[in-house]
């Protein structure tokens, strides 16, 4: 492991005005996106959706890198070059979803564990082999009835903290990603208190695995109202919260924080972001990684018809110079009427 190398990458992917694109979604996944928009999900429309967002000219101003699927960093372009290659010669960064899905936690109902620790080292090499300069791993935590528990929490961290330090033996910048599930009518408050614990939890277990934080990047998930609660709070209250809730467990040798989008609008997230960034400089670079907040409008724009490509890259690429903008807090929402 050369931890200048990984300090470097880290730090390329939380340039200022970047951020990541997650096209890491399973076949299960995008299958339920390609059902929505009336598109059989075949491995060729996805090698063709996918080889249409990495295609956007001008994407690389405000995208540093860009998850893949297994299948997807396997693939390639019409041209031949794997997918891969088509990023790094953007000077995009290629990284690539790791984990295998979260299964359901022995005991405790309810909850969930993230497998793929079994076999993860000869990936690893195989991906870097690939091209892959980063890699990602999701843990899923709910808010419930008396969850999470402490178990949950504790088992997601470990395999958190087991992954991240085979990352950076095989010379791959792991994201740890523990999301806090949106989904109940849990209080920002209690969001707060269970994103805490988490947070420091998975550091406690990072420092423990002798995971060296300079070559590493937090992905979590923003301190928000649960969906169904009758209060929700407003941007400024989300920002205030997500970012004292961060200081409180994030140590300051982190290079950057790429949140995840959780289930917002594309344009909420956006402008969380965005409200953070303006209350001025934090320890950490504050950047995003998200997925469905950035091809949302790129995919119904698509709608699998090669013909609309213009217009897809046109909408993925607006709405990565949104967040873009957000990076340094100068977002407004006047720029979402120049698409």
């Amino acid at each position: 492991m050369n931890i200048a190398d990984l300090a470097s990458t880290a730090r390329a992917l939380v340039a200022k005005g970047k951020g990541i694109l997650a096209a890491d979604e399973s076949a299960p996944t995008i299958g339920k996106r390609f059902k929505a928009i009336g598109v059989p999900s075949t491995e060729e429309s996805r090698r063709a959706y996918r080889q249409l967002l990495f295609a956007t000219e001008g994407m690389e101003q405000f995208i540093s890198g860009v998850i893949l699927f297994d299948e997807t960093i396997r693939q390639r372009a019409d041209d031949g070059r794997p997918f891969a290659r088509v990023l790094a010669d953007r000077g995009v960064i290629p990284g690539i979803k790791v984990d295998t899905g979260a299964k359901p936690l022995a005991g405790f109902a309810g909850e969930k564990v993230t497998e793929g620790l079994d076999g993860l080292r000869d990936r690893l090499a195989e991906y870097r082999d690939m091209g892959a300069r980063f890699a990602k791993w999701r843990a899923v935590i709910a808010i419930g009835d008396g969850i999470p528990s402490r178990a949950c929490i504790g088992a997601n961290a470990h395999a958190l903290a087991r992954y991240a330090s085979l990352c950076q033996e095989a010379g791959l910048v792991p994201i740890v990603e523990p999301e806090v599930l949106m989904d109940g009518s849990h209080t920002i408050e209690r969001c707060a208190q269970v994103t805490g614990g988490t947070l420091r939890a998975v550091y406690g277990q990072l420092y423990g695995q002798g995971v060296d934080l300079q070559g590493t990047l937090l992905k979590p998930n923003m301190v928000l109202s649960g969906k169904e609660c009758p209060d929700q709070a407003s941007v400024d209250e989300v920002a205030a919260a997500t970012l004292e809730c961060l200081r409180q467990a994030v140590p300051a040798s982190v290079p950057g924080i790429v949140f995840l989008s959780g289930g917002q609008s594309s344009e909420l997230a956006t402008a969380h972001l965005n409200a953070m960034n303006a209350l001025g400089d934090q320890p950490w670079e504050l950047s995003f990684s998200y997925g469905r907040a950035l091809q949302e409008h790129a995919l119904k724009a698509w709608g699998g018809n090669a013909e609309n490509g213009s217009a897809a890259q046109q909408a993925l690429r607006h709405r990565a110079e949104c967040n873009g903008a957000a990076r340094s807090g100068s977002y407004t929402e006047a720029m979402e009427a120049a698409v």
